[in-house]
């Protein structure tokens, strides 16, 4: 069995913050960033800031923690994390804000363990904790019956990756080495055509997330999503170890 590194711990990298942008506030919580925004000198010279609270990766790994204890969907989470990344890089967009709603997608599952219930229910969490509300609404837009609420790349990118992370493990698992290096598209393929295998992944939201992000399955959806898989083969537990 692989067991994740103690929640203090784990990560994907070092992240460093910009000494001229970010700062902490002794006026919220020590947990919480405030990331200092549209600043302008007013006439008496004083400087005003608009702030916007929000969370940096190691606490976003620290909600994980303390909302999540299955070693598994922790593992789902954080393949879904370094999919978002892949994308972002793809897309030149942010990849430590796509990876960060990947990580948190489904920290309340276990908690609000129905559609009924995840991740709405979750959302006042999230607000609590100091999470952007954009970043929030990408992580509400990932529910099945939230389709007209995915309006941005993020949004789609989360909905795409996020049942594939789940089929590419199961396929990784089957292996007799176990070992996501050993995987190929071709496999995972014969395995999605397979409707018993991972039963429980949904085929049509991969399709219809694609669709919407106009890529195709096949030549570029599972080559990224496998390859960011691969690169973090030890962190999800993939490595045949």
């Amino acid at each position: 069995m692989h067991h994740l590194a103690p929640c203090s711990t784990l990560s994907l990298a070092k992240h460093t913050l910009p000494e001229n942008k970010f700062c902490k506030s002794q006026k919220i919580p020590l947990q919480e960033w405030v990331l200092w925004d549209h600043c302008s000198l007013s006439k008496s010279s004083t400087k005003e800031c608009k702030r916007i609270v929000t969370v940096n990766r190691e606490q976003a790994w620290d909600i994980v923690c303390e909302f999540v204890q299955s070693d598994s969907l922790r593992k789902h989470m954080l393949s879904v994390e370094v999919a978002m990344r892949a994308y972002a890089e793809h897309y030149g967009e942010d990849p430590d804000s796509w990876g960060l709603v990947g990580l948190l997608h489904d920290f309340d599952w276990e908690i609000h363990p129905t559609l009924e219930q995840h991740p709405m229910d979750g959302a006042p969490i999230l607000r609590e904790r100091g999470l952007d509300e954009e970043d929030i609404r990408t992580i509400l837009s990932h529910g099945p019956l939230a389709a007209d609420d995915r309006v941005t790349l993020r949004d789609k990118a989360l909905y795409a990756v996020d049942e594939l992370t789940g089929l590419i493990t199961a396929v990784a698992l089957v292996r007799p080495s176990k070992d996501i290096g050993d995987v190929k598209v071709k496999s995972i393929k014969k395995k999605w055509k397979d409707k018993a295998f991972a039963a429980g992944v949904n085929r049509q939201d991969v399709e219809e997330g694609c669709e919407a992000l106009g890529v195709d399955v096949w030549e570029f959806h599972v080559p990224l999503v496998l390859k960011a898989m691969q690169d973090h083969a030890g962190l999800l537990g993939l490595n045949g170890e």
